[in-house]
């Protein structure tokens, strides 16, 4: 396989490219958001994955300014939230709007990397304005990159074009979720796996399987949980605001999962009944 390091990206249909490990900012809030976005910029991520739902967009937008590292060289994620009810292009084309200017404060020409809609809600009809005011405002060049979230295969099937480029959805060794992530590997949708690291669930960490490969690389089930992601070729979204949590999961790459680690990490699925986190892809 390919050598991986923090620098690795994955390309995207488009031909963009989007760094390989991300820091997610999910339910991070004030300080400790900032200074999580900050820390984890130090120590090496260019990707940061926010959200409309989180409210902490502007909280991102500022820690890049203080980390001072080039808008350039950071990769920024964030995601519109539709409502259950019908809304118009331009209704949602002016809520995407607002995003804009927070997370992408003091760019001369303010820019989004990749946004996505974060549940399929709405209906047929819904689903397809949402993406027509998506579409519209990349062609426009201020989002540059496309993508969905908790999509599944029904949604993905009658989505208008174009293909998204991501379907962010939950993901680790324990819910696999496996009819979509073919569905997408056919059809060139790249996967970014939120709840890469289960939550932190005790018991999920204390897994005779996980644990035994924790061991035998001398690694904690966390740098595990993620490497095997990577060699998935997902992408995963880490979560966490304590320093040394951040760095040691971006401590991946001195170790590899052989065939062997892989397949018994693959052989954990459990399936809708391992997740972690409530997923609308049944969603009408």
């Amino acid at each position: 396989m390919v050598k991986l390091s923090l620098e690795s990206t994955v390309k995207l249909s488009s031909g963009n490219t989007i760094p390989q490990l991300g820091y997610g900012v999910y339910q991070a809030r004030g300080r400790e958001c900032s200074d999580g976005v900050v820390e984890a910029l130090k120590s090496g991520y260019r990707h940061v994955d926010s959200a409309q739902a989180y409210r902490n967009e502007d909280l991102v937008g500022g820690a890049l300014s203080t980390a001072k590292i080039p808008r350039s060289q950071v990769f920024l994620t964030t995601k519109y939230m539709p409502t259950h009810q019908e809304h118009s292009v331009a209704s949602v084309y002016s809520y995407l709007q607002k995003s804009l200017h927070k997370i992408d404060p003091e760019s001369k020409e303010p820019y989004i990397d990749l946004m996505l809609i974060h549940a399929p809600w709405g209906g047929d009809e819904g689903r397809a304005n949402n993406w027509a005011a998506l579409a519209k405002a990349q062609k426009e060049g201020w989002i540059k990159d496309i993508g969905v979230s908790n999509f599944g295969v029904k949604h993905l099937e009658a989505l208008p074009e174009p293909v998204p480029v991501i379907n962010q959805i939950e993901l680790h060794p324990f819910c696999q979720q496996r009819e979509i992530v073919a569905y997408c590997e056919k059809h060139n949708i790249k996967i970014q796996a939120y709840c890469p690291l289960v939550r932190g669930d005790a018991k999920r960490f204390s897994n005779k399987v996980l644990v035994g490969i924790s061991e035998k690389h001398g690694k904690e089930p966390s740098q595990v949980l993620l490497r095997w992601s990577l060699q998935k070729g997902y992408i995963p979204l880490p979560k966490s605001v304590t320093p040394s949590r951040i760095k040691s999961n971006a401590d991946l790459y001195d170790f590899e999962l052989d065939q062997g680690d892989m397949k018994a990490l693959d052989g954990l699925d459990e399936g809708a009944k391992g997740a972690c986190s409530w997923n609308p892809v049944d969603a009408d």
